[in-house]
């Protein structure tokens, strides 16, 4: 199974304080908005149920999210028409590539706000397609053990085996979880993240989140102190960007360079 990116882990932790701040309401709102756009309800909407559940999961109220639904889908007041899903691409320090998606209703705002993170934490915002050869859009599906163990890695392929989503989904990380249990993602296709995601639920297993996701194909190690406290800054402000809806990067480190810059870093939260 291969390892993945330090990063990811960070967010995750970071995901519970971030859940705090308005910011994150905000961008799941515009999430949500812009699913709706092909239909209000749920149930025929796979992205509007994916973007509900994130929601949920970050404790967004119910009459946030049930406004979010109305202004995309156009039963509201709102601008939920103007946003549209954009790709920025670029470097950071020591050369690690950074693609950002993000929801926006002004691009030369939006560029201008990653322009200025880049410059500032020691990297550039480049070019459309200057980074992104090195990435693949998959379908992630995360899974979640607290009362019983997880399956080892021959009993899960058994259970993937099983499902039909398009050929190939493969176990990427076995995972410590916070509360003492077991937390695993498994990777498919880009187009069978519904098919992924139901298949796993209806062989019985704890289906904890899901969505789409950039993982990068090669990887960038940076281990020098500075650099990296420098690169880490960059990820967090670019998470912390109104418009942002992912941050992905293909930056690798040694665990205990990484441990040690993050100590130092100081990232928001």
């Amino acid at each position: 199974m291969a390892g993945h990116s330090k990063w990811s882990q960070i967010k995750r932790t970071k995901a519970v304080i971030d859940a705090k701040r308005g910011a994150v309401f905000t961008r799941l709102g515009r999430e949500i908005m812009v699913a709706a756009r092909a239909g209000a309800d749920p149930a025929g909407n796979f992205q509007l149920r994916t973007a509900i559940e994130k929601a949920k999961a970050s404790g967004v109220p119910n009459a946030n999210i049930e406004r979010a639904i109305a202004k995309g889908s156009g039963q509201g007041q709102g601008d939920g028409e103007q946003f549209e899903e954009v790709r920025y691409e670029g470097y950071g320090p020591g050369g690690v590539a950074v693609l950002v998606e993000a929801f926006t209703d002004n691009r030369n705002r939006t560029a201008a706000d990653l322009r200025l993170a880049f410059s500032k934490h020691g990297g550039k915002l480049g070019e459309s397609g200057c980074v992104g050869y090195l990435f693949e859009h998959r379908s992630v599906v995360r899974l979640a053990w607290t009362s019983c163990p997880a399956p080892d890695e021959e009993q899960l392929l058994e259970h993937l085996l099983a499902v039909e989503a398009g050929g190939g989904p493969a176990v990427l990380a076995y995972e410590a979880a916070a509360d003492g249990g077991t937390e695993i993602e498994i990777h498919g296709h880009f187009a069978q993240l519904e098919a992924l995601q139901e298949g796993l639920r209806r062989q019985g297993l704890p289906v904890l989140s899901w969505e789409h996701r950039w993982i990068p194909q090669t990887s960038c190690s940076l281990n020098e102190p500075e650099a990296l406290r420098q690169c880490l800054r960059l990820l967090d402000a670019l998470e912390g960007l109104d418009d942002v809806r992912s941050v992905a990067t293909n930056l690798e480190a040694d665990p205990a360079a990484m441990d040690a810059a993050l100590a130092s870093a100081q990232l928001q939260g």
